[in-house]
């Protein structure tokens, strides 16, 4: 006799439960334990467990086109452009706007966090864009 405990083996067990089993149920439970958990892997080796809510970016990638290498150039040197027009700003400017656009905060709520009314922040943001496109104009004259 083997004794196991059922929370092992049904996952809406909430307590532990032990109980004496036979030799050979056993076997056959760790058996399929096994074929099960082989199961799993070969799911996830050959790309077969995904769904349309997964977020892997498998939808993604069958909906797209690969980009080409100097598209990915392109995007590169687009972002780095972006990071030195943000860096090139007065600090609370940069913040404000990485924080905005970036992280998806609401102005609402940076002006909350940093206790100022929201006007103030809605016009930091606009004079920043503003700042940000004259320092994209020059990079790129």
């Amino acid at each position: 006799m083997v004794k196991i405990n059922l929370r092992n083996f049904y996952p809406f067990c909430n307590n532990d439960i032990f109980l004496d089993i036979p030799d050979e149920v056993a076997t056959v439970l760790l058996e399929a334990e096994r074929q099960e958990e082989a199961y799993r892997r070969r799911m996830y080796r050959h790309k077969a467990h995904y769904s349309l809510d997964r977020g892997d970016g498998i939808e993604h990638d069958i909906c797209f086109v690969s980009l080409s290498p100097s598209e990915i150039y392109e995007r590169k040197i687009t972002a780095q452009q972006l990071h030195n027009a943000i860096s090139a700003l007065p600090d609370k400017q940069g913040k404000r706007i990485y924080t905005h656009y970036v992280l998806g905060i609401s102005k609402s709520e940076i002006a909350r966090a940093e206790g100022v009314s929201e006007k103030n922040i809605r016009k930091s943001i606009n004079q920043g864009l503003r700042n940000m496109e004259i320092f994209l104009r020059n990079i790129s004259e």
